[in-house]
């Protein structure tokens, strides 16, 4: 049978009315399961290896990125969007074996955060998490959108914010803790839509900024994932542009960058939006990934780098 495309006035242009959720953060665990948020609905979703899919916090908070620290406990980045009123405005920990769940940080000099938006974890158990505003502004009582510190005994220092940047958003450290990746994406006209690579100090501040890639015009990067060989995964793109600020240059797909800033690959994802990733799998060779409503995986010839579990543990069929 044929169809005839119909013919519809030019105002009536083909929006989205309605999400039914809003995939985050994903973050997998030594037995196989991935952790994940849905922003939209307020909660935090587990998958499991044998395909089940259950809610395992609500409300969380708005919780946004999250990752496993050394000692495989799950921190959580409680933002503001979707809904600023339920929002946590603060960094998390829990405790999956223990329960035990403990606010890390809520304040910087006196002042609420903006929305913790992604986090990640040094094999030193250092936490780096950035905070920019996507949703409303009015509800900012900081004077800027920055990346923040946690170290080892609690202290929490800034160590990047305007200029230097515009709008902190996806993040990943080295094991070592001497390398920072940042996404810088700010939804204005002629915004930053950029990767930056900083070398850390002895102190954690961050030093020589080197623009690693520029997604341009186009919708550019959200959350991203360091693998052991150094490249750089990330959740980047989209189909229809949300506003004048971005265009249809860099569809939607899971980028793969080298840590001298060559383009390697694409690993094409037709939802929007993209979001996030993680690696897992017992290889550490499969990344899952947020987008949209949905959950992928696929496999990967790189393997993540991560601080809990290590692949050599899991192999050897356990962690400390």
């Amino acid at each position: 049978m044929r169809y005839e495309e119909l013919t519809v006035p030019s105002q009536a242009k083909l929006t989205t009315v309605a999400s039914l959720a809003f995939t985050e953060g994903p973050a997998c665990h030594a037995d196989g399961s991935v952790f994940y948020s849905d922003i939209l609905n307020n909660r935090i979703m587990r998958w499991t290896p044998e395909g089940n899919c259950v809610v395992w916090r609500e409300p969380s908070n708005r919780t946004n990125g999250q990752t496993f620290d050394p000692q495989g406990r799950l921190l959580h980045c409680e933002g503001a969007e979707f809904g600023s009123a339920e929002g946590g405005r603060r960094v998390t920990r829990t405790n999956l074996e223990s329960g035990e769940y403990e606010v890390l940080t809520d304040h910087y000099q006196g002042k609420r955060y903006n929305s913790p938006n992604d986090i990640c974890v040094d094999a030193h158990g250092n936490i780096y998490f950035t905070d920019p505003c996507y949703d409303d502004r009015s509800i900012m009582e900081m004077d800027c959108d920055a990346v923040y510190r946690i170290d080892m005994s609690g202290n929490v220092q800034r160590i990047l914010s305007q200029p230097a940047i515009q709008r902190p958003n996806g993040i990943a450290v080295n094991q070592e803790g001497t390398m920072l990746y940042l996404v810088d994406s700010c939804p204005e006209v002629g915004g930053n839509r950029k990767i930056w690579k900083f070398s850390l100090n002895e102190y954690g501040v961050a030093e020589q900024q080197l623009e690693l890639w520029d997604f341009g015009g186009g919708r550019g990067a959200d959350g991203m994932r360091l693998s052991e060989s150094g490249n750089l995964y990330i959740a980047a793109g989209i189909s229809t542009p949300r506003g004048t600020h971005e265009n249809r240059d860099v569809p939607t797909g899971v980028y793969v960058l080298s840590p001298l800033g060559k383009m390697l690959a694409r690993i094409p994802i037709a939802e929007d939006v993209i979001t996030n990733l993680a690696f897992g799998g017992a290889n550490g060779q499969t990344i899952f990934i947020t987008a949209g409503k949905t959950l992928y995986r696929t496999q990967v010839p790189d393997v993540g780098e991560v601080a809990y579990p290590t692949w050599t543990q899991l192999e050897a069929g356990g962690h400390e």
